[in-house]
This record gives structure tokens, C-alpha cells and sequence, in this order.
């Protein structure tokens, strides 16, 4: 059974590692039947399962994006239960197009591992635009 306490550590360890781009750590945390809602119509969009389909969409963005997407949590996580969510900043340089805008991430959290994830951005056309091929 997941408690609030214990979704609260597991999304602490993901938001510190992302901010330390420590994917190693990130991708430790997956379950590996994980879910990825990646929003938007662009080609990183969609509905990613399994960690090796997670991990390969976020190093897909990194390759494309040469290691510039950075993610900040700009809040403390909010717990209900098996749910985390926080607010963030991301952006990043590509092509000499770039993006910065704030979102909010949602996990769900089962034992110690992140279950399911659900992105959310505050400017959605403009994420789009910027990973446009």
C-alpha cells in the first residue's frame, strides 16, 4: 500500500534527480510497466509505456535539445495518497528556437516506484512549436 509519506519520498528523490539531471536515479524510479502522458501534438507526444519507452522519449529530448532541457521545481510537491503533483519551469534551446515556460507535473506512485506521469504545460501551442520537426 502506498502512503502519503512514501509517495512524498519517492517524489522528492524524482524532482531532486531531475534537477540534477541524474538519470540514472530518474530512470531507477520508473516501475517498469510505467505510464508517460507526454501532452501536445508534436513528435515527443503521446502515451509512452514501459521504462524503456519512458527513458528513450526523455533522451530523445535531450539529444535533440543537446542536453539543454532543464526542469525546476518551482514549489514543494503536493501529496493526496498515491498522487504527487508540482509545479515547474522547463526549458530549453534547439535549432535557435527556444522554450521557457512553467507546468506542473503529476506521478502516481506505487511503493517506490513512479507508476505513472503526467505532464502538463502552461503554453502548450508554444511547446509544440518548439519541438516541431
Amino acid at each position: 500500500m502506498t502512503t502519503s509519506a512514501s509517495t512524498l519520498a519517492v517524489a522528492r528523490r524524482y524532482v531532486e534527480a531531475m534537477a540534477a539531471k541524474d538519470f540514472a536515479t530518474i530512470g531507477s524510479l520508473f516501475a517498469d510497466d510505467i505510464i508517460w502522458h507526454q501532452p501536445g501534438s508534436h513528435r515527443f507526444s503521446g502515451t509512452y509505456r514501459g521504462a524503456d519507452a519512458v527513458n528513450g522519449a526523455i533522451g530523445g529530448q535531450m539529444a535533440a535539445t543537446e542536453g539543454t532541457l532543464d526542469i525546476a521545481i518551482t514549489g514543494e510537491p503536493m501529496v493526496n495518497d498515491a498522487l504527487a503533483a508540482f509545479p515547474v519551469h522547463f526549458s530549453a534551446k534547439r535549432d535557435g528556437a527556444q522554450m521557457s515556460m512553467d507546468g506542473v507535473d503529476v506521478l502516481r506512485v506505487e511503493g517506490d516506484k513512479i507508476a505513472e506521469v503526467w505532464l502538463f504545460s502552461a503554453d502548450q501551442q508554444a511547446e509544440d512549436d518548439f519541438w516541431a520537426a
